[in-house]
């Protein structure tokens, strides 16, 4: 639940000796989620562990956004996020400032809304909140291998980004957006674009995103570590030449439950490395390809308790030209989650990961739940109990 403050007590709090004018039809709001507990890993690197962890089911941010009317349905937006680690006050994307979102732009009812900034990608705001790892409730935990096609709540932002959003059409909302490479010798290099829509009319919802990533990360070709996606501050979950993700997806929610089906593909090609959790960036040469198959549930028992699962089928082919292999994750998540205010939730999750068929020797034949350390073996259980409380 947000927090609307009035302009000026908002500013005068934050900094103090700065002062701003206040308008009856502007608004800031300050917001956050904090997500907190305790983990128990089976295998990471060989041994099992307890870990105090931070944004298990939602990253843990706080932000500032607002908003201004200036008349015939056309309103002035920003938003400024950060995501941190509640564990050690950490900034998520190491060295930003509002590492999750930082945005401006227009808001006008009529004809939809433009935004400058860093933001997240189609493909996670189309069907993210579809698959469990996006949708508050499975969580980053959940996420399909390796983040693959970027639907955990712990994605990555793009910068540079101009970004459009159509008003609601009988239930359809679509949009796009480009990711400038800001690299003034070659205007693909690290750039990023994608587009996507929905569908929804009463109980039915349905989805369908593209995207696609030029040299994320700068490190394949040529010399742009930070263009739209950066290397430094973790967004590249792989660094590649190219990665093109697409997808579709739907649910329905009947009575206390919502059930909901999800296919995604990712194309990986050429790729140096993939974020493979704690354990950072890993070497990986070749090409990949993965289809995330995901059916996925959840039934409300009160309106206070529900619990929720999901099972993931990803089937893989991985090639570096001379070897290939074939690697096949199975994924199960479990939670149950209490509200013991409208504001806090106490939860406890579980999750299981088995790969089959991975190239031996690499971080593909290793089971490795996300924002995890990889198992030494091919198989890896995580269970976590934790609080939540949003403001």
């Amino acid at each position: 639940m947000n927090k609307s403050l009035n302009t000026s007590f908002l500013v005068a709090a934050l900094s103090a000796g700065c002062v701003v004018s206040a308008h009856a039809q502007s608004s800031v709001t300050l917001y956050g989620v904090i997500d907190a507990g305790l983990i128990y890993t089976n295998n990471q690197g060989g041994h099992s562990a307890w870990q105090e962890t931070s944004s298990a089911t939602e990253n843990t941010v706080f932000g500032l956004k607002g908003a201004e009317d200036l008349g015939g349905g056309l309103q002035a937006v920003f938003k400024l996020e950060n995501g941190f680690n509640l564990n050690n006050g950490t900034q998520f994307n190491s060295g930003d400032a509002f590492g999750e979102q930082a945005y401006v732009g227009l808001q006008s009812s009529q004809f939809g809304t433009v935004l400058l900034g860093r933001q997240f990608d189609s493909v996670n705001d189309y069907l993210g909140p579809l698959s469990a790892a996006g949708s508050g409730y499975g969580g980053n935990l959940s996420a399909h291998p390796f983040n693959n096609d970027n639907l955990a709540a712990d994605s990555l932002s793009l910068n540079n980004t101009v970004k459009y959003v159509s008003t609601s059409y009988a239930g359809v909302t679509f949009g796009g957006a480009y990711s400038f490479s800001n690299n003034a010798n070659s205007f693909s290099n690290n750039r990023a674009y994608g587009f996507g829509a929905t569908y929804a009319h009463g109980p039915f919802n349905l989805a369908a995103a593209y995207l696609q990533m030029n040299n994320a990360g700068g490190g394949v070709l040529g010399t742009n570590p930070n263009g739209a996606v950066s290397l430094a501050d973790g967004s590249a979950d792989f660094v590649a030449a190219r990665q093109r993700i697409w997808g579709v997806g739907g649910n329905y929610a009947f009575g206390p439950a919502t059930v909901g089906l999800l296919w995604t593909h990712s194309q990986i090609d050429n790729m140096a490395s993939v974020f493979a959790g704690s354990a950072g960036n890993v070497a990986l040469n070749g090409g990949l390809r993965l289809n995330n198959y995901e059916v996925n549930a959840r039934y409300a028992l009160t309106p206070a308790l529900s619990l929720a699962g999901a099972y993931t089928f990803t089937d893989g082919a991985y090639s570096t030209g001379g070897t290939s292999s074939s690697p096949r994750w199975h994924e199960v998540t479990l939670q149950t989650d209490y509200s013991i205010s409208k504001r806090t939730d106490l939860y406890a999750e579980g999750v299981y990961q088995h790969v089959s068929g991975g190239a031996a020797g690499s971080v593909l034949d290793s089971a490795t739940i996300n924002t995890l350390s990889p198992s030494s073996t091919n198989s890896q259980v995580a269970v976590t109990v934790g609080v939540k409380h949003t403001f």
